[in-house]
């Protein structure tokens, strides 16, 4: 298993769409242990695979509590199918934004479908933490972020701030 980089705001690959995973296979289910391993090590409760550069219909999530074992769950190709007209409001993170916290409004359950590393076709209906996670990692199969889930003027303080960042960041490498 392997700790991949993380890909952050600003770069434009965030906003590509990711293409669907054809065939479960070795090489597919290597990237979901690396993107668990990355996700663990960041640490964060939720990673796409566009997060790490590569445009796969793949996220995982583990929303197991530090005193808890580890529950990680893979999801490829996921699709929300149904969500709830109740609304639940969680302070939401990313790994591709790091530091920056907001709260954001998103139906309250949603049912998923998806198919499993052992390429089985599954579905869960899931609430509270996991139906947020759910929803914010398969926005990033879909290019979104959760700061688009935010006022117009919180979102564009936070895209500079970061375009600032990498900036700098890509002056010091030179």
């Amino acid at each position: 298993m392997t700790i991949k980089p993380l890909v952050l705001l600003p770069d434009p690959v965030l906003r590509q769409k990711s293409d669907p995973v054809e065939r479960v296979d070795d090489e597919v289910r290597a990237l979901a242990d690396d993107l668990l391993e990355t996700m663990y090590d960041a640490p964060g409760i939720g990673l796409a695979a566009i997060q790490t550069g590569i445009p796969r219909r793949l996220l995982v999530i583990d929303c197991s509590k530090e005193d808890e074992d580890k529950a990680p769950m893979v999801f490829i190709n996921p699709a929300i199918v149904e969500s709830s007209d109740e609304r639940s409001v969680y302070e939401e993170g990313c790994l591709s934004i790091p530091d920056y916290y907001a709260e954001v409004e998103r139906p309250a359950e949603v049912t998923v479908d998806y198919v499993d590393r052992d390429g089985k076709a599954q579905q869960i209906t899931a609430e509270g933490l996991l139906a947020t996670c759910l929803q914010h990692e398969i926005d990033h199969l879909n290019g979104v972020l959760f700061i688009d889930h935010i006022s117009k003027l919180k979102r564009d303080m936070v895209v500079r701030k970061f375009t600032k960042l990498a900036k700098s960041r890509n002056l010091e490498r030179l």
